[in-house]
């Protein structure tokens, strides 16, 4: 593909600033917290910030597709697909920890080209373009490109919580995880936010929706890493949620033996 329009960038980043001024006031404060049909918490944050993003993107483009966790989708057939998460990890954004943000990704004919990570109550933003390296802009600092690290003995994993996980998957993740050098837990996508900063070097994660993962692969891929499914193939929509991200390529392979059982 060539280069991605700059009105495309520009919309992504007008959409993560309307949901930014949305959730912000709403971070640590008196919420009223129901409970979804898969007891995830959503507030009124999600809502009015995934209403903030459609807004924008279907102002500036109104042939594309939206498809959003709060609200569904709007023409999930067309050739350009938003896929939206206004708030990844709303359990830590209820209980104040900054370690949410909201997912803008773009798929073109069901391939991510385009992916923006934004944590609101920071103020960082990673932005992945197909081909091209990631961006990144924080206050706290930091440097995109993900570390050499090709032994997964050596790598940190990183994963949001074990909860995620079936009985099925269980097994498969913790040949993983004993196999690593350490596991950190939590995190959403902030954690694939730092394996492109080069401080994490896995993720495996499980039960991952369209909305969850199709900003994060860009994100990944342009600091140098990989993001597929348990076996290795590219992630599609209609899969089987099971989500692994690499930093170093390296990883690969011996994470997928180890998540099979092979």
């Amino acid at each position: 593909m060539t280069r991605l329009a700059p009105e495309l960038v520009a919309a992504a980043e007008a959409a993560a600033d309307a949901a930014g001024a949305v959730i912000r006031p709403l971070f640590r404060s008196a919420l009223l917290v129901e409970a979804k049909g898969d007891a995830s918490p959503v507030t009124e944050a999600d809502r009015a910030a995934e209403r903030a993003m459609r807004a924008v993107l279907a102002d500036r483009f109104p042939d594309h597709g939206i498809w959003g966790e709060e609200f569904g989708a709007d023409r999930p057939d067309a050739e350009w697909l938003w896929v939206l998460d206004p708030i990844d990890g709303t359990r830590a954004f209820v209980t104040g920890r900054p370690l949410f943000g909201s997912l803008i990704g773009l798929l073109h004919r069901g391939r991510p080209v385009l992916g923006l990570i934004d944590q609101p109550a920071a103020g960082e933003r990673w932005i992945g373009l197909a081909g091209e390296r990631t961006r990144f802009r924080s206050p706290l600092g930091g440097q995109v490109g993900c570390r050499p690290c090709g032994l997964v003995g050596e790598a940190e994993l990183s994963c949001t919580s074990p909860d995620m996980f079936a009985p099925a998957d269980r097994p498969g993740f913790e040949r993983l995880r004993a196999a690593a050098r350490r596991v950190t837990w939590g995190g959403d996508c902030y954690a694939y936010g730092l394996l492109a900063l080069g401080l994490v070097d896995m993720v495996a994660e499980a039960t991952m929706q369209p909305w969850d993962w199709a900003a994060l692969v860009p994100v990944v891929e342009g600091a140098g890493g990989r993001v597929t499914g348990w076996d290795g193939a590219p992630l599609a929509l209609g899969g089987d949620g099971r989500v692994l991200a690499v930093g170093d390529p390296a990883l690969l392979g011996e994470a997928v033996r180890l998540l099979a059982g092979s």
